[in-house]
């Protein structure tokens, strides 16, 4: 089952069209990772699914029906969930606090699922009550990505994960994505670390100025020389 559909999306700032026609495909339970250098509007496209940058043409739609220009809140209510690159914590508040307020559209009793997001992130459990902006870049991260899922999302996007972290805390973050999948979650990943994402990765886009240049599976463009030589440092 597919479960999110992008076609012919275009989206920018001001006067300055940053996605020009994009399109993309994820399927149900799938790891997607976009890449490309900086500037191809990988970010821009994430921020448009999540009605974070409305888009100007194209439609978006979740399992079929199209939520393209909704805002954030709305989407959220239909399981998508974002977590940004940067400012994705409220530093001055504990862990746990964090993980209540990701489950701001919830009313219901969240105790069972913010037990199973400690189950996740076990080091989190053990600091519940230390504030987020004390934590490692690493520990940081999961918060956010807990944050996130306390709304039991289908999809989750995730913009540059391991951007900044040691190479040891990378792998770890990686680990902790692939852990997220295995639930049941479909996942969409903007990495600048493609190659370890294309590992991961069931499907794979390759954004360039906008524009769809190729995609494949993960291990098909792994494969590929060009996209070695233009996006993978060799």
């Amino acid at each position: 089952m597919t479960i999110l559909e992008v076609e012919n999306l275009s989206a920018g700032y001001g006067k300055l069209d940053i996605l020009k026609g994009v399109g993309m495909r994820v399927k149900a339970g799938d790891i997607v990772s976009i890449i490309g250098p900086n500037g191809a509007g990988k970010s821009t496209l994430l921020k448009s699914i999540f009605g974070i940058l409305k888009p100007r043409t194209g439609t978006i739609r979740l399992k079929g029906k199209d939520i393209t220009g909704l805002n954030p809140d709305r989407i959220a209510r239909h399981g998508i969930s974002y977590v940004p690159q940067l400012n994705n914590v409220f530093p001055s508040m504990t862990i746990e606090e964090n993980l209540q307020m990701g489950a701001f559209i919830r009313n219901d009793d969240f105790s069972q699922r913010m037990a199973e997001i400690y189950a996740l992130f076990p080091v989190l459990s053990e600091r519940k009550k230390q504030k987020a902006g004390q934590l490692s870049g690493g520990q940081r991260q999961m918060v956010a990505m807990g944050r996130a899922l306390m709304v039991d999302p289908e999809l989750l996007l995730l913009d540059e994960p391991s951007a900044g972290l040691a190479p040891n805390l990378v792998d770890m973050i990686f680990e902790k994505i692939q852990e997220v999948n295995a639930t049941g979650v479909s996942i969409v990943i903007v990495e600048q670390n493609a190659r370890e994402a294309l590992k991961m990765s069931d499907h794979g886009y390759v954004l360039a100025m906008g524009k769809n240049v190729l995609d494949d599976t993960g291990r098909a463009l792994l494969a590929n020389e060009e996209v070695g030589r233009l996006y993978l440092g060799g």
